[in-house]
This record gives C-alpha cells, sequence and structure tokens, in this order.
C-alpha cells in the first residue's frame, strides 16, 4: 500500500515540475555508488545540465528550489568520509557545489536580455522622454553635441546621430534642418541663445550650490 501511495506522488511531482533532476544525472549516480569511473565526463554532463536549467529552461522559481536542493545534496554527501583512494570523487563533489553555488549568484544577480535590441531599447527609452522646450532649441544641442565630437569619439555622422536624438526626445525631425538655417540667420554675436543661456543657468547653479555648501559648514 505504501509502495503504490509513494509511485503516486512521484508521478505527480513529475507530472509539474521535476525538482530532483539534477540528482536524477550519470554524475550523481557515480558519486553515490562511489564509482571513479568517467567522472569527468558525468561531471561535465552534469554542469552543462545545471547551465540549460539556468538559461530560462524552467520557470525561475522552480529553478532556484531546484539548485537549493542539490547545493544542500552535495553539501553534505557522505563522500567526504571516503578513504583516501576516493578522495579524486569528493574533488568533484567540491567542484560541483561551488559551480552550483556560481550559478546561484549568477542567478541572484540582474540580468540584461540580449534579447532586447538596440532598436527595442531606443524605444522604449523614447516613450519616457519628451521634449518640452522648443524644437529649434533641440536643434542648437544636437549640432552642438556633434561639433563636440563626443558621441562615439566623433565618428558618428550627423545624419545619423539626429534622426536617433529627435525619436529619444519625441521630436518630429521634417522641420530640424530649416530649424538649423533659421541658427545660422541669427544676427547677434553669438548665435546659440540656447547652449549661452544653458551655460548662464549652469555657472549660476554651482554658484549657488557653493553658497549653500558653504552656509552648511
Amino acid at each position: 500500500m505504501c509502495a503504490r501511495r509513494k509511485q503516486s506522488v512521484i508521478f505527480k511531482i513529475d507530472r509539474t515540475m521535476n525538482y530532483f533532476l539534477l540528482a536524477e544525472t550519470d554524475f550523481f549516480r557515480l558519486i553515490n555508488e562511489a564509482g571513479d569511473c568517467n567522472m569527468e565526463t558525468a561531471y561535465t554532463a552534469f554542469a552543462t545540465q545545471v547551465i540549460e536549467l539556468c538559461n530560462g529552461g524552467m520557470d525561475m522559481n522552480l529553478t532556484v528550489i531546484a539548485l537549493a536542493y542539490i547545493e544542500i545534496e552535495l553539501q553534505h554527501h557522505p563522500v567526504r568520509n571516503l578513504s583516501e583512494e576516493k578522495r579524486e570523487i569528493a574533488a568533484y563533489v567540491s567542484k560541483a557545489l561551488s559551480f552550483v553555488r556560481k550559478m546561484q549568484k549568477f542567478l541572484a544577480t540582474p540580468q540584461v536580455s540580449p534579447l532586447i535590441s538596440a532598436n527595442n531599447a531606443t524605444e522604449t527609452t523614447a516613450s519616457l522622454l519628451q521634449w518640452t522646450g522648443n524644437a529649434i532649441d533641440l536643434v542648437e544641442l544636437i549640432y552642438g553635441i556633434d561639433v563636440m565630437g563626443c558621441i562615439n569619439n566623433g565618428n558618428m555622422p550627423l545624419k545619423q546621430l539626429a534622426p536617433l536624438l529627435y525619436k529619444i526626445f519625441g521630436v518630429d525631425s521634417k522641420d530640424c534642418y530649416r530649424f538649423y538655417t533659421d541658427i545660422k540667420r541669427r544676427k547677434n554675436e553669438s548665435r546659440t541663445y540656447f547652449l549661452d543661456k544653458m551655460q548662464e543657468k549652469l555657472n549660476e547653479r554651482m554658484l549657488r550650490d557653493e553658497e549653500l555648501e558653504l552656509k552648511r559648514r
């Protein structure tokens, strides 16, 4: 009766999620039997299965549980009490335990998905940012960035840089060249109104910040 119940429970677990799949590998069979044949091959296969498990093949929560289970099994495996001639097996157990813990740390560290393309990232950024100043001011800023050569060491042509920045800030680029023409036609000694104002405002802010720092002392 007990045997039947046990088989039923195991079958149910296998249908939902096999938390113990890493303990069912040839590597675990060998260390449980204290066998030393083909340990390197079995260890490599075990490590490969751990990598595949962590690489999105299963639900993340289930992966964490499976790794936690196998970590405890390795940490408390009786192989540590084997005779000296079986120490090679103990070394493989230590390697496997270290690798599992490294992969647990890897999963705990936020990862940037490689599936997110540069275009998708740009579209996401563009949806969050909106230029609320005058469009001609943005044109002035973009041309300033271009002449300073501070993007990709100055190796990105304006015709590539400008549309990208217009898109990021949600500005229609169809009138931008006309705006640049308007900037060139300005009669003042300095034709960069926006950049001049930016310089003035930034210097004023730094002075205010320095005054506040002096008052705190």
